[in-house]
C-alpha cells in the first residue's frame, strides 16, 4: 500500500493530501530514508514522521486495507519524541508547519 494512503488509514495523519505533502517535503522517512508518496509499505517497516513539535516513530504491523478501514490496528508506536523550540528533527520543520497550517 502506498505510504501516503497508509498514513491516512492508520490514523497517523488526518488527511491523505497532507500525508502526500509531508512525504514530498521530506517529513516522512521509511526505514531511515526519505521517500516519495508512492512508495509501498510492508509489515515490519519503520516509519518516522516529523511534525512541527515532535517526531513519531512507528512500526507497521498490518497493511490490510479492509482491516484498517474497520479499525484494526496497523501500527505500533515505538517512539514519540517532543522537540524543543530550537530543535529540528531534520531540515524540513518550517515547511511542515506551513503545510499543517494550510490543511487546518
Amino acid at each position: 500500500m502506498r505510504i501516503d494512503k497508509f498514513l491516512k488509514l492508520s490514523g497517523l495523519v488526518k488527511r491523505r493530501a497532507l500525508a502526500r505533502e509531508m512525504t514530498d517535503i521530506g517529513a516522512v522517512r521509511l526505514n531511515g530514508r526519505t521517500v516519495k508518496p508512492s512508495v509501498g509499505t510492508k509489515v515490519s517497516d519503520t516509519i518516522e514522521i516529523a511534525f512541527p513539535a515532535r517526531v513519531v516513530t512507528a512500526e507497521v504491523i498490518s497493511v490490510d486495507e479492509r482491516a484498517m478501514k474497520h479499525g484494526e490496528p496497523s501500527v505500533r508506536i515505538t517512539g514519540d519524541r517532543r522537540l524543543g523550540r530550537d530543535e529540528h528533527p531534520w531540515a524540513v520543520t518550517e515547511d511542515i508547519e506551513r503545510s499543517v497550517q494550510n490543511h487546518e
